[in-house]
């Protein structure tokens, strides 16, 4: 019995390995038979599909906006400088660093004790001109009346010559008094000739005394102006700035005391390119009054003002390139001398452009858009302007297209691709409006004013009036909290 069971679990075995090993090989037949026929059967290739993101090309007006960069400065700033030399005696209590002064307010008073003395001896030069010049008129008019005098007797002794002269010839008279008389003529002639002469030496006088009294005048004049310069006074409203002065200190001609800087009077000083000074220009070559608007970006806030452009540099500078533009600014709050700031220009608007990310245009001057059945196709554009990370273009046949924005090697014509449209283009946008300057310093003046807003969203609203276009909901929220 042992050896049978056995013998049966060996062919069983035997059995099993036999089925194991012909499975096997059915599987292995079954294996080369479909790669067989999969080799003889062509191979079926999918196209790839990239998904993009698109962008509608639409034409419309764009004001371009010019960034550079400039330096506030005041049109008007004096250097408040000591005329004569000598103690300060007094100073006015505004005279400090950031001291407000009004025009015409005295500043400094410096001993005048020596500019009162030249002008005391001045003053009595004069008076001794003046009685020296009366004095001359009353010789000049006392030798011009002898003069007549003299005159009056030299025309009797000239009657008298004449009378000795007709009893001579009558028999009548003797020679030697008709000589007598002669004598007497010729001696009357000497005297007026003496008093002309004397005439002449006290109109000289005269002369000389109107000469001395004009020298005498401008030294009172000189004088006075010592004396007043001993004073220093404010020209006009301003600010003081550099003050280096303290009450007893001895001061010399010339010192620098003090700066008086006008902060009403700000502007701007910017440097552009020669290309963009040249699209400032109008048809006749002059600068345009273009609109500007300062800002200086500091934490928490953001200082604007605006302004428009008044002039350029007359000359390009030494060792400097493009255009030196001055901006004046109005209602500058908050702005100082010195203020480094960020300015934006409104060049003239172009028609008919549309306005694209700069990702949408490759060096070649073409852009991609989408086509028919969502396959690529390849449109050149003409570059119009660039506006930090976005595109002014036109070209035949862009309005209305779908743009690809995002632009990558494996694109090009042709290739089908997914376009993906923002939520800008399927739903509609809020609007936006261009405020009026009356309008914007309106909603400037409720926001700053405004206790009930915090800080921080203060500065946010603050920052969305500055934009060229605002919100329309958010204007018209403010006008609704003004009551307008």
């Amino acid at each position: 019995m042992r050896f049978l069971r056995q013998s049966l679990l060996g062919v069983f075995l035997v059995s099993m390995t036999l089925a194991l090993l012909l499975y096997a090989g059915h599987l292995v037949f079954d294996a080369v038979r479909t790669s067989l026929a999969d080799k003889a059967r062509p191979i079926e290739v999918r196209e790839r599909v990239f998904a993009v993101n698109v962008e509608t090309a639409e034409l419309q007006d764009v004001i371009p906006v010019l960034k550079a960069f400039g330096q506030v400065q005041s049109r008007r700033t004096l250097e408040l400088r000591a005329a004569a030399g000598g103690r300060v005696l007094e100073l006015s209590p505004d005279f400090e660093e950031g001291g407000t002064v009004r025009a015409g307010a005295v500043l400094v008073r410096i001993d005048p004790a020596d500019a009162q003395t030249d002008w005391d001896r001045a003053s009595s030069d004069m008076m001794d001109a003046e009685a020296e010049e009366r004095d001359a008129e009353r010789s000049l008019l006392l030798a011009r009346d002898e003069l007549q005098a003299s005159i009056d007797q030299s025309e009797l002794r000239d009657k008298a010559l004449q009378r000795q002269l007709d009893l001579a010839e009558r028999g009548v008279g003797t020679a030697a008094a008709v000589e007598s008389a002669e004598l007497e003529a010729a001696s009357s002639r000497q005297a007026v000739l003496a008093r002309r002469i004397s005439v002449a030496q006290a109109e000289a006088r005269v002369d000389q005394t109107e000469t001395r009294l004009m020298r005498a005048r401008s030294a009172l004049s000189l004088a006075e102006r010592d004396l007043r310069e001993t004073t220093v006074t404010a020209r006009f409203d301003g600010t003081l700035n550099d003050v280096n002065l303290v009450e007893g200190r001895l001061v010399s001609a010339n010192e620098k005391l003090a700066e008086l800087v006008d902060t009403d009077a700000l502007e701007v000083a910017f440097r552009v390119s020669t290309a963009q000074y040249a699209r400032l220009l109008d048809d006749e070559g002059d600068l345009i009054a273009a609109p500007v608007i300062a800002s200086l970006e500091i934490t928490g806030t953001n200082l604007t003002a605006r302004g428009v452009i008044s002039r350029d540099s007359a000359a390009a500078g030494e060792g400097q390139s493009g255009r030196l533009i001055f901006a004046r600014l109005e209602a500058a709050r908050g702005f100082k001398p010195g203020d480094f700031v960020t300015v934006a220009v409104e060049e003239p608007a172009l028609q008919a452009v549309a306005r694209l990310p700069s990702s949408a245009l490759d060096a070649a001057g073409t852009v991609l858009v989408l086509g028919a059945d969502d396959r690529l196709e390849l449109l050149p554009v003409r570059l119009v302007r660039r506006q930090g990370d976005e595109v002014l273009l036109r070209g035949d046949g862009l309005a209305g297209r779908e743009v690809i924005v995002g632009r990558t090697p494996l694109l090009g014509p042709g290739i089908k691709v997914r376009p993906v449209r923002s939520e800008a283009q399927l739903v509609p946008a809020a609007s936006l409006l261009e405020l009026s300057d009356e309008r914007r310093a309106r909603l400037v003046a409720f926001v700053e004013g405004s206790d009930g807003i915090p800080p921080d969203e203060k500065a946010q609203v603050l920052g969305q009036l500055a934009e060229l276009r605002v919100p329309e909901d958010l204007v018209l929220r403010i006008e609704s909290r003004m009551g307008g």
